[in-house]
């Protein structure tokens, strides 16, 4: 089988930032795969299970309405190895036309108090799975650390093949 792009890239350079992974056309319709790397794989530690879920459910319920962004976004959810989050939207979109939306997000999610949205057992198949005191430690630590301080090195993969 062909290596998937995502496998190609050096996970031992790679750093917090927000990368295109892909863009994928389909009866002319784009899709923009956004890689948002909260923690350095390999590196420093993972998040926590339920402070991933937390920001799932804060970040989709957000993204979903944004004034600017709702009808844009396909998809936000957790990386398996949990040291990020894909966002998924239509177009040919690029990391600068995303960080406003992103810095708006994780600002969100570390401001948030009340309960995370869609956490009730009938909502969700896992709802008690959900810190949002850790989900507000990486929201701030990830909108301090690297979406307000952004440049071209954390939004350009390191070298593609390890």
């Amino acid at each position: 089988m062909e290596k998937i792009a995502s496998f190609t890239i050096n996970h031992l350079l790679l750093e917090p930032g927000v990368y295109v992974s892909r863009v994928d056309s389909w009866h002319g319709v784009d899709l923009t795969t956004f890689d948002l790397r909260l923690t350095a794989p390999n590196r420093e530690p993972v998040m926590d299970t339920a402070a991933v879920h937390a920001i799932e459910h804060l970040g989709a319920t957000f993204l979903r309405n944004d004034p600017e962004w709702a009808d844009r976004v396909a998809y936000f959810g957790p990386m398996g190895c949990r040291t990020g989050f894909y966002l998924v939207v239509f177009g040919d979109a690029t990391p600068q036309d995303v960080l406003a939306p992103l810095r708006r997000l994780f600002a969100f999610v570390r401001d948030f108090s009340g309960d995370v949205p869609g956490a009730r057992p009938e909502e969700c198949g896992n709802w008690h799975d959900s810190d949002l005191a850790q989900a507000q430690w990486w929201a701030r630590r990830y909108l301090e650390q690297t979406l307000e301080h952004i440049d071209e090195a954390h939004t350009t993969y390191p070298t593609r093949e390890p």
